[in-house]
This record gives C-alpha cells, sequence and structure tokens, in this order.
C-alpha cells in the first residue's frame, strides 16, 4: 500500500516511537498521512529521579510525547497506562488495542517486534516484545473478527476492521522484498527535534545526534540511497 489514509502507531513507552520511526511519521504527515499514536503504557518507570512518583513521572513523560508528536504532526495520542516494565501480551491488552483499531480504522498500523534480538537488547524490552505480539494478535485475528471481544461490537457499537497491513519498527535488516525504506534525510532535524523533546531521558545523553545519524547511513547504504542520505527500513506484514 502506496499511500495509506490513516496509520495508527503502537508501541509501549513514549519515546519508543520517535527512535524508531519519527523520521518515517514525518515524511508521512508531510504527504497529508494521518497519523494516530497509540502508547500502552505512560513511561512511569523511566527516568533517574527517584523523588519523582509514579505519576509524576507519567505525567512528565506523557507531556514530552505531546510534545515530541506535535513536530512531526501528530496530534492524536490514545494513552492505554499500563504500567511501564509489567506489560503482558494477555487477552485484556489485545481486547484494549482491537478497541483502539476498531475506532480508527487505520490502513496500516506500525508496531514493534515480538521477537528477541540478541545482539540488539535495547531493542528487546519486554515491554517492547508484548506490544509487538499483542499489536499483531489484534490486527490479525482480533480487530476484524465480530466475534472476538463481543463487548466491543454489541456494547460499544464498534464495528469489526481488517487492517491490510502492518509495519515492524526495530528490525535492522538487509533491505528486500518484505522491508520498506523510507528516506528521512529531509526530514532528520525534525527526528532529532522530537526525540530531544524526551528531556528525561534524553537530556543528558551525549552523542544523540551522531548515533541516529549512524543508524540512518547504514539503513541508506543497505537500502542502496545515495551517498549523505538516511533511512528507516521496516519489516512488512501483509495481512490482508
Amino acid at each position: 500500500m502506496e499511500n495509506p489514509e490513516r496509520v495508527l502507531v503502537i508501541v509501549a513507552h513514549p519515546d519508543d516511537i520517535d527512535f524508531g520511526a519519527a523520521g518515517t511519521i514525518a515524511t508521512w504527515t508531510r504527504q497529508g498521512i494521518e497519523v494516530v499514536y497509540c502508547l500502552v503504557t505512560s513511561g512511569d518507570a523511566g527516568g533517574k529521579d527517584l523523588s519523582q512518583s509514579f505519576a509524576d513521572r507519567s505525567a512528565i513523560r506523557e507531556a514530552e510525547q505531546t510534545a515530541a508528536a506535535a513536530v512531526v504532526g501528530v496530534s492524536t495520542i490514545e494513552y492505554l497506562r499500563q504500567h511501564d516494565g509489567r506489560v503482558q501480551n494477555t487477552l485484556e491488552l489485545r481486547k484494549d488495542l482491537s478497541r483502539v483499531i476498531r475506532q480508527y480504522r487505520p490502513d496500516r498500523v506500525l508496531t514493534q517486534s515480538p521477537q528477541f534480538d540478541l545482539d540488539r537488547i535495547y531493542a528487546s524490552h519486554p515491554d517492547h516484545l508484548a506490544v509487538g505480539a499483542a499489536a499483531l494478535a489484534a490486527v490479525y485475528p482480533d480487530a476484524r473478527n465480530p466475534f472476538a471481544h463481543m463487548s466491543l461490537l454489541e456494547k460499544e457499537g464498534l464495528e469489526p476492521w481488517a487492517v491490510p497491513e502492518v509495519w515492524i519498527m526495530g528490525v535492522l535488516m538487509e533491505p528486500g522484498p518484505q522491508s520498506a525504506v523510507v528516506d528521512i534525510t529531509e526530514v532528520f532535524d525534525l527526528k532529532l527535534a522530537a526525540l530531544t523533546s524526551h528531556v528525561s531521558q534524553t537530556g543528558d545523553r551525549e552523542g544523540l545526534e551522531e548515533l541516529l545519524r549512524d543508524w540512518g547511513t547504514r539503513q541508506a547504504i543497505a537500502a542502496g540511497l545515495p551517498d549523505g542520505s538516511l533511512a528507516e527500513v521496516f519489516r512488512k506484514v501483509d495481512t490482508k
């Protein structure tokens, strides 16, 4: 699908989107594509300030994510407010994600990988894996099945919805038939600005721009883009 009208992005924590896909999202919104975020947690276990309460951290990180989203042209964010670090791939989470899918009826879902990667441990946070697995299950078979989570239809009036495709972030791979390559060279400054909006997470992080440029350059080279290009690469899953 080349030109979706609406994309739903499902992730575990504030800043996950911006590390993995902010350049792509900025590219989409510039093209007039509507993008909606769904965050399963509000990052209440992230940070280093032990004087803050869980509620304080949640409020801070939601505000940071709202600011980061605005940088790349996104204004709609759904927070499920599960506890950071405790997310599991449960039927209840699948129901919650199916609800969001039926509400927004996206043409594409972008989410995290459900596969553990021993070479990239930070991408394999347990919350990421659980959210990736639950999101895929919500896309297929739950959200499209009228007999799955029947209260969504019978009590909430949410009709089933079949998402045609899913893009998986956080998968460094050699581009091929199952990959989607997005040139983010022209919007890299927006990706960096979105990430630096997460002050509680990146405010004291040295070398952030260099890290992001290195990631983007390696992906662009693998994809055969011109010298000096930056890219984000995703694994496409056909869910028609």
